[in-house]
Parts: structure tokens; sequence; C-alpha cells
């Protein structure tokens, strides 16, 4: 038998060959667009608010940007371009299967079962014969039948007939399809003919050239060098190295500003003429807002020959202090470096952890919170509210008689009476301070309400034994009254009964739903982020992180009900880490920093008491020894089988009667001689 290959002429092939192609990239390509995303700031609600603050429409602008961007521009054009490619080959498949000629198959023809017998055959053949005979049809003009269509097919009756009644030609088209026995096999090779046509394939070899020696290496060295120049915290290596040479342990607020606008990515950001222009202008507005920069500030600014971090840093402070710039594009820009700055910073944090330092970690953590809300560092966190401005909230707080910031808190804590009058002396509105009070009732404040220490499934805490610290928490909006109070059992972590199978087995996956709280208000922000607290213990004598941050983004139970309305659940939050190699109690400093709020952050001092081993097993066998069974009694002999030890039993004669007789009393103890020796020897035997 031979084999024959050709590289399909008539176009039946080839398109099975594209969908196959186009399949393997449009269906992966396709699922990551459907595929629901699983970012925070797409899944959050968002606090209710009227507000509207200047530049709107800048913010906005970046926002739908980065939103459009977020959409996957590309992906979705290769899914079209595929799926239009998979569309117009099914078409052709389509076409060329009618166009392309059957098989020729004489029970088909004479239409009859391959099971047929020589008998039915024949039968068959004169009911055919009757009808088909050339003598006998007639043609059908409507058909476009003639003579000689009738003719040719009687002729292929025949040959059907001929064929399944000669018991050769019946063997062959059953065995091998054909009726005359064996044939050469062709193979349709699913290419085009114009790429095996000849002049061709120079054409065809630059192409493969092209593919494997330019654009595939291109791509593999693109996206090895791009893995290579990023860190994990999703920055340039560039970046991490500035952040690592201008560390301090002893960098506040203000430091850690200057130190984000080392950052490379703003090169990308203020390239070409946009690296310089307007920054005369820039420092200049910033000069003339004393309260803007401190005087170490200002002169780390104008100390600094690049001109790109000189812009950005000018920039950066203009943002925090909302200062208003005269240029248009310059207030534009300075709401575009916001987020890159965010990211830098929260990648500044895992630099921080690396020298292990505390304060260098909660500057970091302040940090974020300026950035989202748009205030400069050590300013009133009053101005996280909307229509507080500077002016407002220094004659507010003389209004209090506040010595230091008022907190958001503090200022819903005053009465409504005494809330409208303040507004109302220092040139609030009502409405403009019902938006306010608005938006402060909503605002996720978390209120520490237990902290305690555990080893699941223990008593007691030993060295070197794997240790939970457990932080039991309410989301308490401020200025929230009428708070619902705890029932005692929330305020408890009880670790499930080991017998329990249901508690011990895999959580169903749809129980174990997490709760997110709403997004961040940060109008001023032209990003959308999802509120993130870190919980992490130092070491307030040395100084240092004692364990490093935990990160809390959803929660175990809901924050709020159907309505919006705070539900008061007790939150559980849990870290988990090593205890200390000696025994000995250890004063932790515990820290719960929000990311997204000013002032809602917690610190206070816990205990970790670590236990010696020792100690603990004397107090367990004195525990024991009180509680000894009798050795009479089941528990006892239960007891005596596991080798622990066991009271005597008491006769009932020497319980019942006191004033027994000493030869009553020696048979007694003769008796319980006896019965010891027998219960030794049992003993032995097993």
């Amino acid at each position: 038998m031979s084999t024959e290959y050709n590289y399909d002429e008539q176009g039946q092939f080839f398109p099975f060959f594209f969908v196959t192609v186009a399949g393997l990239v449009t269906l992966p390509v396709t699922y990551s667009l459907l595929k629901p995303s699983k970012d925070l700031e797409n899944t959050a609600t968002r606090i209710e608010s009227s507000y509207t603050p200047e530049h709107a429409d800048l913010i906005d602008g970046h926002r739908r940007r980065q939103k459009r961007r977020e959409r996957k521009l590309k992906r979705m054009v290769v899914a079209g371009v595929g799926w239009a490619t998979i569309a117009l080959m099914v078409y052709l498949m389509a076409v060329t299967q009618r166009s392309t000629p059957k098989i020729w198959d004489p029970y088909e023809i004479l239409g009859v079962p391959m099971s047929s017998t020589e008998k039915q055959i024949q039968s068959r053949y004169r009911r055919l014969s009757v009808t088909m005979h050339p003598d006998k049809a007639v043609p059908d003009p409507a058909k476009n039948e003639t003579a000689d269509s009738v003719n040719e097919r009687w002729v292929e009756v025949i040959k059907a007939y001929k064929a399944l009644t000669d018991e050769d030609v019946r063997r062959n088209f059953i065995e091998y399809g054909n009726p005359d026995g064996k044939q050469s096999t062709s193979f349709g090779i699913a290419l085009p003919q114009f790429l095996i046509t000849d002049g061709n394939g120079k054409y065809i070899l630059l192409v493969y050239g092209a593919l494997l020696g330019i654009l595939l290496p291109y791509f593999v060295g693109s996206w090895w060098y791009g893995s290579q120049k990023v860190t994990r915290e999703k920055i340039l290596v560039n970046s991490a190295g500035n952040m690592f040479k201008e560390f301090s342990e002893r960098i506040d607020d203000h430091g850690v500003v200057n130190l984000v606008s080392a950052g490379a990515e703003f090169e990308a950001l203020l390239h070409g003429h946009k690296a310089d222009a307007g920054t005369g202008q820039l420092e200049k507005r910033l000069l003339q807002e004393a309260r803007v920069m401190t005087e170490k500030d200002r002169r780390f600014l104008q100390d600094m020959d690049d001109t790109v971090r000189r812009k950005t840093l000018a920039l950066l402070w203009a943002y925090l202090a909302r200062v208003e710039l005269d240029d248009q594009t310059l207030n534009d820009e300075k709401y575009q470096l916001a987020p890159t700055a965010l990211t830098l910073n929260e990648a500044f944090v895992s630099v921080c952890l690396a020298y292990g330092f505390t304060n260098p970690v909660l500057a970091s953590y302040r940090t974020s919170q300026n950035l989202i809300q748009a205030v400069a560092p050590e300013s009133p966190p009053l101005l996280q509210l909307p229509h507080f401005n500077e002016q407002v909230v220094k004659a507010l707080e003389e209004q209090v008689g506040q010595r230091s910031h008022l907190t958001i808190q503090a200022f819903m804590d005053l009465s409504e009476a005494r809330r409208r009058e303040i507004a109302t002396s220092v040139g609030l509105s009502r409405p403009q301070l019902d938006s306010a009070i608005s938006v402060a009732s909503q605002l996720p404040r978390l209120v520490i309400e237990r902290t305690f220490f555990k080893v699941t499934g223990e008593k007691h805490i030993i060295p070197n034994s794997l240790v939970q610290f457990v932080v039991k928490a309410r989301f308490i909006p401020p200025g929230t009254r009428n708070i619902p109070d705890i029932h005692p059992s929330d305020l408890e972590d009880i670790d499930p009964d080991e017998t329990d199978t249901k508690a011990n087995a895999r959580p169903d996956p749809a129980e174990q739903k997490q709760h997110q709280p709403p997004l961040a208000h940060a109008p001023h922000f032209s990003r959308d982020h999802s509120p993130r607290w870190h919980l992490f213990l130092a070491d307030a004598r040395q100084g240092k992180v004692a364990v490093p941050p935990f990160t809390f983004t959803t929660f175990d139970k809901p924050i709020l009900d159907a309505s919006g309305k705070p539900t008061f659940n007790v939150q559980t939050l849990k870290m988990q880490f090593q205890a200390p190699p000696q025994p000995a109690q250890y004063k932790f400093q515990m820290h719960l920093a929000c990311d997204s709020y000013i002032g809602f952050d917690d610190k206070r001092d816990v205990i970790l008491a670590v236990e010696d081993p020792s100690s603990i097993e004397e107090a367990e066998w004195e525990d024991e020894d009180i509680s000894e069974p009798e050795e009479d009694t089941i528990a006892g002999q239960m007891a005596t089988l596991r080798g622990s030890a066991t009271k005597k039993a008491t006769s009932p004669k020497l319980k019942g009667n006191d004033d027994d007789s000493d030869e009553e009393s020696g048979t007694d103890e003769e008796e319980e001689t006896e019965s010891e020796t027998d219960t030794d020897t049992d003993t032995d035997e097993e």
C-alpha cells in the first residue's frame, strides 16, 4: 500500500488547522476577560456622600483612565480577532463540506443496509428497475433531469448491484472501502495551497525566521527582563535601591514623603517636557504656604539637583496640603502622582521590616493615611470630612478649646446642638455640616474590645509553642449612640472539640464568606482604595518589631446589614507566631493601624506569659493526686490498667462503725491484705 501526501488543494482541511490554533489562544484570553475580578476595589460598597471636591473633573479623569487600563483592552482585541477567525473558519468548513464529493457507497445508492442478504439486494434491484430503468423512467424538467442524467443514474445502480452481488467485490468494499481492494492512502495536510506554491518558499522561510528568530526571543526577553526589573511589591528595583539608601531608623512622616519621591516610576510619568515644566512656579507657590513644609523640608527640596525628583516632591507636597495651583496642568499632575506614591510607600514597609525598627513602620502607615486623604503630616484629622478646610478646623478647635488637634471621634461625641452651634460660628452651613456628619457616621472605625494570647488545644503557653494573638473588635462608626452590649461568648475563642467531626471537617467555602468594609472615602485620591488594617507587636524598649504585621482586608462577620447600618458584630483578628524560648513574662506593645483614615489607630500594652513546662507538670500531678480514684471502683480498675496511681479502698465496716473491736479490725486488715495480694498477682499475670 502506497502513501500519498497532498497539500489540501481543495481547501478542505486547513480551516480545522486554523480553528485549533485560534482556539488555543482565544479560549484562555476569553476566560481571563470573563473571569470575575477579585480585586478588593471592584467588590466593595461605597460610603454615600454628595460631596464634590475641587477639581473633581481631573480626579474623575484619572479614575476613568485607570478603569480603562483595568479593562484589558489588548486582551479584548485579541479575543475579538480570535473569535472572528474561528467564525470564518467554521463558515469555510460548512461551505467545503457541501462542495466536497461524497465517497461512492453502493449500499447508499441501492438504499439497503450493510447487513442485507444477497436475496434482499436482488429484490431491491428489481424494484428499482421498474422505476429507474431508462426505458421506463421519464426525465423530470422540474429537477433539471435529462435522458443522459437518467442513464447515468441507472448505470450507478447497475454498478452498485454488481458490486454487492459479486462476493470478491463486496468483500473488498467491506474490508477496504473500495470495490477494487487496497488503495493508496492519501493524507491531506491542513495548510493552504499558497504556502507550498512554487516561488513562495523563500517568503515562508522569512516568516518563520521572523517569528522564531526575532519575535519569540523579543517577547521572552521582554518578559524576563521586565520581571527582573520589578520587585515582589510591584515597584522598580531602582526605586527599592533608592529607599534602602535613604532609609533612617529615625525617619518621620515628613521624611517618608521625601523618601517616596525617589521612586524611579515618576520618571515615566514626568518624562520629556513634563520633567521641569512649571517647577519654578510650583516651588514659589509652595514657599508662600508656611503651613505646608517644615524648614528642613524646604532645604531638602531646594538642595535637590534631580529635576524630575524635585518636581515630584513639590507636587506631592502640593497634593498633601491641597494647595491650589494656577496652572491646570500642574493640578492634574499632582493628582496623577498620588497613587504611584502610595504604591511606593506600601513597598517601603518591606524596607522598614528588613531593618526591624518600629518608628519607620508607623511613619509609613501614617503616610498612607495622608496620601489617601490628601492631608499633610501632623495636620488636623477633621480635614478628612467634606467641607472642612484649614481655616474652618482651626476656628472650630478654638471654639472647643482643644489644645491638640480634634479627632473625628471627639467631634462626633459632641452633642448635636453643640456641633451645630460651633459649625454656624465657623461659617459652615447646615447642609455642609449634615454632609460631613453623614460621612463621619459611616466611617469604619475598628474598636478593640479584648486581646489575649492562646495556644490551640492547650491551657498553657510554653516555650517555642505556636502562639495565637487574638483581637476581638467591633466596627463602631464615630458618634454612634445606643451601642448594643457584647455577649460574653463573643469575646471567647473556643477551640472545637476533637470529637466533633463537623467542626474539624474542612469548612464549606460558602460558609467562609468574608465581608469587606466600604471603599475608603477619599474624594481627593484618584483611585478607589479598599481599607486595610495592619496588626503587629513591637518591643517598646528596643524600638523593634517583635511580630511582623498581619494585614486584614476582610472579616468573618457582616459589617453592615442589608440597609447599610452597622451590625456591631464582634470580629476576630488573629496573628500567629512562635513563643520565645525562655519562660518569662514578655511585655509587648500592640499596634493596630488603618491605612485609610487618620486617627483610627490603636496602641496598647499586652503581656505574654510563657510558663515553665516542669512547673506545669508538677501542678498537673498535684491535681491528679487529689483526684485519684479508689482501686475497688471501675475508675480505679481502669487507672490500674493504665498504670496510673489509685487510692486504697476503704472498708465499709470501718466507715460504718468507729467503735468496732480490735479483733474485727484485724480481720478486716487481713482481708484487705489478701485482697491486695490478689490484685498484685492479677496485675503481674497480666
